[in-house]
């Protein structure tokens, strides 16, 4: 490759002066945003040129300043149109899940969450794990959401009775079992912390034998946890 020397004169002269700036503003405004970093490395470069130094006396601070404003707009218009964005709307969900956790009834645990331990189920006699708490409640007492949500699954199962399920978001689902008949929700609504979803009822058969109560199980990522200790946690 032929070595190009910047000492030439007619070179230099080319380049020195109004003639440089002129010549770069034009480079500039073909190359756009792209020829930022060339204009500027090459003005390093050019300017750290002994022969360059000594023969462009004409290219002012001002000259350089008027180029760097020319720069500044040609970067300005190419990026506007990316820059404009629809605004973000308030993230709805997170402000309904800030919302207090309550019991769905309130009543002494008559038979705690097994934490994974098998215990023997009467009537049926049977060895399981009792992966819910049941709250004594008197049949006909309201049930409420633990908190926000939607319903996601609604009915009537051969062992535990009228059931709803909600999602109460941040992977958590809350378990409503031994329900009434008669609930006041429906898959699809969108509940808060003590919506009033049911009333306790006597549909589970699984748990016929027992005080009458409510059957409440929470599930996180999939998993049985105590509900007690999710929404009450010990101190």
């Amino acid at each position: 490759m032929k070595k190009i020397n910047f000492s030439n004169s007619k070179i230099a002269g080319a380049l020195s002066g109004k003639g440089f700036y002129i010549a770069l503003c034009v480079c500039v405004t073909a190359v756009g945003a792209a020829g930022a970093a060339v204009y500027r490395n090459t003005v390093k470069e050019l300017t750290q040129n002994p022969a360059f130094t000594e023969q462009t006396t004409s290219f002012t601070e001002q000259d350089a300043s008027d180029v760097d404003s020319l720069l500044s707009g040609i970067l300005k218009s190419d990026t506007t149109e990316a820059a404009v964005t629809e605004p973000i709307e308030p993230d709805l969900e997170a402000l309904l899940n800030a919302q207090p956790n309550v019991m769905p009834v309130n009543g002494e645990v008559i038979n705690a969450f097994s934490h994974g331990e098998l215990v023997k189920t009467e009537p049926l006699n049977i060895w399981k794990t009792h992966d819910g708490t049941d709250i004594k409640a008197d049949t006909g007492t309201e049930v409420k959401s633990m908190t926000s949500g939607t319903v996601t699954q609604v009915w009537e199962d051969p062992l535990w009775g009228q059931c709803v399920i909600i999602d109460h978001g941040n992977a958590i689902e809350g378990h409503y079992y031994n329900l009434a008949k008669a609930l006041t929700v429906k898959v699809g609504d969108e509940v808060n912390a003590g919506t009033v979803i049911g009333s306790v009822g006597d549909t589970a058969d699984i748990e016929a034998n027992m005080e009458p109560h409510l059957h409440f199980a929470i599930k996180r990522a999939g998993n049985w946890i105590d509900p007690i200790d999710y929404i009450s946690p010990s101190k």
